[in-house]
């Protein structure tokens, strides 16, 4: 590898010390955004400029498209991405979703952005190989848009409103597509009430990402079973006494997904296997945790659970080759996934 041997423009390094030293940059070096680059982008994407997105917490700002485009050129996006983006930031307002508790608490929970329908393949979104980690510029700059307007407009600032104790990678960005050509299941937007041609972008609170690998079950009762064991942590307890936030989200690659649906199962039936299985009894926490959980009322018979009911399990198709999968917990405080239409 050798140095790029385009030309050298020092106003750039003055650039970045000036936006970072004002406090808008997420620690890495951004695309400065100049009044001409975030015209082109609002230009180029046919929004009004100053017509309002949403109210976002937890500085309850207004966020207009013009605040959505300046972030959005900052983090690298090419104006066909700005409704994705904006289609999250919407999402991301609404009251069940909680956003004022995921950035202000001290625990981990960060925006998980899952886009669905066509608009993911003409954006040039990655489902497949690699579709959490680097090398797509979609995937990266959307989620990182999306960040940066949290950070920028709604308020949510490192060490100052967002007070996470460690935090994760996933709040640089986060954000994928559902691979629903590889998928033998209807998707993630269809299944929430969406027509399968629509382009809809959900966003989930989640604590993190684990990974799930099972390359030798030959039943779909044994590979839930992985599935299950994979999700019972008992550090992830929440205060409705369950573990993690009710909505866990499973990321499974098409291998498995496919080995689910040879043995018989439709995606509902899969939830059902796996729901049934992730139980963690309650003399397995420590004293205090064991208290709360009785006292919730969620822990009857003597189990903590994942979600109040298996339909709450929510299953998305991506990835490559390989029975790799991930469970992305849910944030335990109190949230809910949220899909909205791109605009």
């Amino acid at each position: 590898m050798d140095a790029w041997n385009g030309p050298h423009d020092e106003r750039w390094d003055a650039a970045q010390a000036a936006l970072a030293e004002s406090g808008i940059t997420d620690g890495l070096p951004v695309v400065p955004p100049t009044r001409e680059r975030v015209d082109t982008m609002l230009r180029m994407s046919g929004v009004d400029a100053s017509q309002p997105l949403a109210t976002l917490p937890p500085a309850y700002a207004e966020v207009t498209w013009r605040d959505a485009a300046i972030n959005a050129v900052m983090a690298g996006c090419v104006p066909q991405y700005l409704p994705a983006v904006g289609a999250a930031v919407t999402a991301m307002a609404a009251t069940e979703f909680n956003l004022l508790g995921i950035s202000t608490t001290t625990g981990s929970a960060t925006v998980c952005v899952i886009v669905n329908g066509p608009i993911a393949r003409e954006i040039g979104m990655n489902s497949g190989a690699n579709a959490f980690g680097p090398g797509n510029r979609a995937n990266a700059t959307i989620g990182r848009a999306v960040r940066l307007t949290l950070q920028n407009v709604g308020g949510a600032r490192a060490g100052e409103i967002d007070m996470a104790t460690l935090g994760q990678p996933a709040k640089y960005t986060f954000a994928f597509a559902e691979n629903e050509a590889e998928s033998p299941w209807p998707p993630l937007h269809v299944e929430r009430g969406f027509d399968r041609a629509a382009g809809v972008v959900t966003v989930a609170g989640i604590s993190g990402t684990i990974e799930v690998v099972d390359s030798e079950s030959r039943t779909a009762e044994d590979l839930a079973q992985t599935f299950a064991q994979s999700m019972l942590i008992a550090g992830n307890v929440g205060g409705a006494g369950l573990l993690g936030g009710g909505e866990s989200l499973i990321v499974m690659p098409p291998e498995h997904a496919d080995a689910f649906a040879r043995a018989g199962c439709s995606k509902a039936q899969t939830k059902a296997l796996i729901y049934e299985r992730a139980l963690l009894a309650i003399d397995r926490l420590a004293p205090c945790l064991r208290e709360r959980a009785v006292a919730s009322g969620a822990a009857r018979d003597g189990y903590l659970r994942v979600a109040r009911k298996p339909d709450d399990v929510m299953i998305v198709v991506a990835g490559g080759v390989g029975r790799k999968a991930a469970y992305v917990p849910t944030w335990s405080g109190t949230t809910k996934a949220v899909s909205r239409a791109v605009f």
